[in-house]
């Protein structure tokens, strides 16, 4: 089974999964094993691995490390060409399309396909969009883009529905790491009902309920990031998974 089909038996058997995004910045190889093995143990359903910037030279280690510690699939999230790594089940191959920038539409696809093929790592294709959080996010900084405006789901369906023609895998709604709000439900519902393609939601969910309101509005996978970085504690992470399994089956 591949890592695709992997995350929508995921999506079909429990109505939305939970995916963990790690930082490779911001945990140490000697946190990185018990950290994955209780997100694990907690309800995890996956781990995104991937940053804006990447000080670390370590990127393929720490894959290493947290496929010898889980079960479940660890997907690529890359920010920048150089978040590759054979080791990893999968990488979202990611297409800006919230923003017009070329670099980040066909340029760095272009450069990385080759790597992607030669090292025969599943690409996932997904239609990356940002959307507008109150503050300036990294990856809106980084990626020299304008957000999509939170009160227009209009102009995020709009979009949607063009990678759904293209035949993109996943959409990937991202309000940006340490966000001040998150992705509109409002948003989440319309882009559920009027598109085929999953949801992945991340940025700025910093609570259960939060997380359950998102995976109900019909989100296919919530993403926590910063949240289970400050408060690594299986805890918190059993709370979040619970909610988003229990908010997928009450899904409005």
């Amino acid at each position: 089974m591949t890592a695709y089909e992997r995350l929508l038996s995921i999506r079909n058997e429990r109505g939305a999964g939970y995916l963990i995004l790690i930082d490779p910045d911001k945990m140490s190889a000697e946190q990185l094993p018990s950290f994955v093995r209780l997100a694990t143990e907690a309800g995890a359903d996956g781990f995104l691995v991937g940053g804006s910037l990447m000080h670390t030279t370590a990127f393929d280690e720490q894959i290493k490390l947290i496929k010898r510690n889980t079960t479940v699939p660890v997907v690529i999230f890359p920010g920048s060409l150089m978040q590759v790594s054979s080791n990893a089940d999968a990488i979202f191959f990611l297409l800006l399309i919230s923003g017009r920038n070329p670099e980040h539409l066909i340029g760095n696809q272009v450069i990385a396909a080759p790597v992607v093929k030669k090292m025969g790592l599943e690409a996932i294709s997904t239609g990356y969009m940002i959307i507008e959080s109150g503050v300036t996010t990294s990856v809106e900084f980084m990626s020299n883009t304008k957000p999509i405006p939170r009160n227009k789901p209009d102009i995020a369906l709009a979009h949607a529905l063009a990678a759904e023609i293209i035949g993109m895998k996943f959409l990937y709604l991202d309000a940006g790491s340490g966000a001040d709000v998150s992705v509109p439900e409002a948003m989440i519902r319309l882009l559920s009902k009027k598109s085929s393609v999953p949801l992945i939601i991340g940025g700025g969910v910093r609570t259960p309920d939060e997380a359950r309101k998102k995976a109900a509005a019909g989100a296919s996978f919530v993403v926590t990031g910063t949240i289970t970085e400050e408060n690594s504690h299986r805890g918190i992470i059993k709370e979040f998974a619970d909610a988003i399994h229990i908010g997928a089956k009450v899904k409005a």
